[in-house]
């Protein structure tokens, strides 16, 4: 926004928030690794390959959970969605709304280049505006294990009680798209179809879905003799949310429309259900 000023990005981490020193996106400082797109796509090709012959080694470890089913999993996750605090219900239902608000003008013959990031920053701008503490925030991760590295983007929102505690609440705009699986049977269709297609929430009411979710696609998955790809782990879906981020400025300029068109099309898959 005109005026008014900006702090540096901040790092969050699981140590707490640290002011970096005029380090930007793309300047380092968050363990990136250039090639780990080249990466995870190297590892999407080796596994379509010779991932039927070794699938007992690509097979995540985090199966041990001791849920039973799918059913199960889903009441779970009605649970989890029945869980929340004040603040996260009205915060949610301000996201709704501005969700809603944010029109569908389309620019003929613009490139289909963006992901969801306009519609990121015209919401963060929308959160400021009315009084929240909300940033875009952009984690990236080097790869570890046979986990690959990767980059995600997300809002979150600080609370600030007694000027002393933070708690921060994580906004995903398209939070059902990380679980959706190549055949996936029916009972997991109905596991996914309970998740809120925007999560609005802590980090930690968070993790609970993910290990659900990571629980309900091995499950899918072992049901048509298909190995749980490294990139389907839960330590992977983790890595979007946990890994060290940095909370930057927006630098899309307009608060009122969406001109992308991959965000027109999340836009008009969203609104029916917010």
């Amino acid at each position: 926004m005109r005026g008014k000023a900006y702090r540096s990005p901040v790092v969050i981490g699981s140590g707490g928030f640290d002011l970096l020193d005029n380090k930007s996106l793309h300047g380092g400082g968050v363990g990136w690794s250039t090639g780990s797109e080249h990466d995870l796509a190297s590892m999407v090709s080796d596994f379509i390959e010779y991932g039927s012959t070794g699938a007992e080694s690509w097979c995540s470890s985090d199966s041990d959970s001791g849920f039973s089913d799918l059913a199960f999993l889903a009441e779970n996750i009605s649970c989890c969605n029945s869980s929340i605090d004040q603040f996260e219900s009205n915060l949610a239902m301000v996201v709704k709304s501005f969700l809603l608000s944010i029109s569908e003008t389309s620019q003929g013959g613009k490139p289909d280049t963006c992901d969801s990031s306009c519609i990121l920053c015209t919401l963060v701008k929308l959160l400021q505006s009315s009084g929240y503490d909300a940033a875009l925030c952009a984690s990236r991760w080097q790869g570890f294990g046979k986990v690959p590295g990767g980059e995600h983007e997300f809002i979150d929102v600080i609370t600030h009680e007694n000027n002393v505690d933070l708690q921060r609440y994580i906004i995903d705009i398209d939070f059902r798209s990380h679980f959706q699986i190549a055949r996936a049977v029916k009972p997991y269709k109905v596991v996914l179809s309970s998740l809120p297609p925007v999560y609005v929430g802590t980090l930690s009411k968070l993790k609970q879905y993910l290990e659900i979710m990571a629980e309900a696609t091995r499950f899918s998955l072992e049901q048509n003799s298909m190995p749980l790809p490294p990139w389907r782990s839960l330590a992977y879906l983790e890595a979007k949310w946990e890994s060290p981020s940095q909370r930057i400025v927006c630098p899309h300029p307009d608060v009122t429309s969406s001109t992308h068109r991959h965000c027109i099309g999340l836009l008009r898959r969203l609104k029916p259900f917010v």
